[in-house]
């Protein structure tokens, strides 16, 4: 069942992307899709509310849920603003990073200790991640400061930060509640955080996005699902398996980035950005296999 659950939750993170990078595409500001999103997730946690019980839960899960819901909207945020940006084909095997800062804040926080197998192939998604980086004349170091000076990239890279950060406390708050209780409350306690946000940050006027997304109704109802079932999936591998590792298994989705983009945005590059990929697969298998 576990396998079932990792390809759905790959297929599912794949496909919210090509969602949100389509509205991004209609001159939707990222904070007001996200804001969307988590409308739609609060509607969709309100049967299983009214159908469950929650006196049980501790101090510690609902300190644990609210901290990881924080981070995770500004996570929503940068990573939307990197959709609007960058291309879904270089977007996802950026995500390569999150298991080496989420493996370095499990050993902190949990105390999850990697081995040296397990530190390897971090280190080969790393190495793999490099070498999608886009052609460019001169060196190496170059090529790489000019990613990293990419707006689009440096969104990504925040919200790689932040959503590695809040997967410690989504575990945390596992210890003390089941998948659906936390998910509940995060889709929950992120919607307020997420339209002050737009309330205090976005420039652009509430009513110009409204009008905008009119015709996409149905394109925002699809992205809040899809969400909604993807982080259902992500909270029940939490709870059975090393966050590094499960971060590790979802870095298998990033081959079907790379062909979504090209096949669905055109964008260039086809073969290298999948030889980039496969490189990031057998670092990722290489983690893998210790589990």
């Amino acid at each position: 069942m576990e396998i079932v659950f990792v390809f759905g939750r790959l297929f599912l993170s794949s496909v919210s992307n090509v969602f949100q990078k389509q509205l991004s595409h209609q001159g939707l500001h990222p904070f007001y899709i996200v804001a969307t999103t988590y409308a739609v997730l609060s509607v969709l946690a309100l049967p299983f509310f009214i159908n469950g019980t929650f006196s049980q839960l501790s101090p510690s899960f609902w300190i644990n849920v609210f901290l990881a819901s924080l981070l995770d909207v500004g996570g929503w945020m940068f990573m939307v603003m990197s959709l609007s940006k960058t291309d879904l084909s270089v977007f996802g095997p950026l995500n390569a990073y999150k298991v080496v800062i989420s493996m370095l804040f499990a050993l902190v926080f949990l105390g999850e200790i990697p081995t040296l197998q397990g530190f390897a192939g971090v280190m080969v998604i790393v190495a793999g991640s490099f070498f999608l980086l886009p052609p460019a004349n001169g060196a190496a170091p170059n090529r790489f400061a000019t990613l990293l000076q990419d707006r689009g990239v440096q969104a990504r890279f925040l919200s790689i930060l932040l959503f590695s950060i809040g997967t410690v406390f989504l575990k945390g708050s596992l210890e003390h509640s089941t998948p659906l209780e936390t998910l509940i409350f995060w889709s929950w306690f992120g919607l307020p955080m997420v339209l002050l946000a737009n309330a205090l940050l976005k420039t652009e006027r509430l009513t110009d996005n409204v009008k905008k997304s009119q015709p996409h109704l149905l394109l925002m109802a699809a992205v809040g699902l899809t969400v909604f079932v993807m982080q259902y999936l992500t909270l029940v591998l939490l709870s059975q398996m090393l966050i590094a590792y499960t971060l590790a298994l979802f870095q298998l989705g990033m081959l079907l980035q790379v062909f979504l983009g090209h096949r669905i945005f055109n964008e260039p590059h086809l073969a290298r950005r999948l030889i980039g990929s496969l490189v990031m697969v057998v670092g990722s298998l290489m983690v893998l296999q210790l589990y």
